[in-house]
């Protein structure tokens, strides 16, 4: 088997690749404040092909949370695919996704369990927004029953500058 080329795609999801410091704010429901939380992120390459998001953080109301993603782009399929796990809860998020034309902007679709919590699936979005070298958005939102996205989660990550070499 012969190990595919880069493409443009592969060399886009390069681009988050380093260290990350991450600001969130959740939606916790009706009459409910906002929770804000911190974390950080470590983002490293797979080959060529695929990148590895490893994010720690607290989870609202207290406790460690820790995340993964993987990040890649099937040229057959001609679409971004993934997947995302958390340490708390037992779902797995399959991502599917497209990049927009500027080149700025990364929506991965998927589905999950309805925050209902009556056993039913939704689907979600999540769009990874690049807004320079060091700064990128990450939006969650859910489908609802009257078509329209809602949003529910805003995270901000600002990259760690590398630390100066020692001589």
């Amino acid at each position: 088997m012969q190990i595919p080329e880069p493409q443009e795609q592969h060399r886009w999801l390069h681009r988050l690749e380093g260290d990350w410091t991450v600001e969130s704010t959740a939606d916790m429901g009706p009459g409910q404040p906002p929770a804000h939380g911190t974390g950080t992120e470590r983002v490293r390459r797979l080959g060529a092909l695929w990148v590895v998001c490893e994010g720690e953080g607290g989870m609202p109301g207290g406790g460690p949370a820790h995340v993964r993603m993987t990040l890649g782009y099937n040229p057959h399929q001609q679409a971004f695919v993934g997947h995302w796990v958390g340490s708390m809860m037992t779902h797995q998020w399959i991502y599917r996704g497209t990049l927009d034309a500027g080149g700025t902007v990364l929506a991965l679709e998927t589905e999950g369990p309805s925050f209902t919590g009556d056993g039913t699936l939704v689907r979600y979005r999540d769009t990874i927004t690049l807004l320079g070298p060091d700064e990128r958005t990450l939006a969650s939102s859910a489908l609802q029953p009257d078509g329209q996205w809602k949003s529910f989660m805003q995270a901000t990550y600002r990259r760690v500058p590398p630390a100066p070499e020692r001589a």
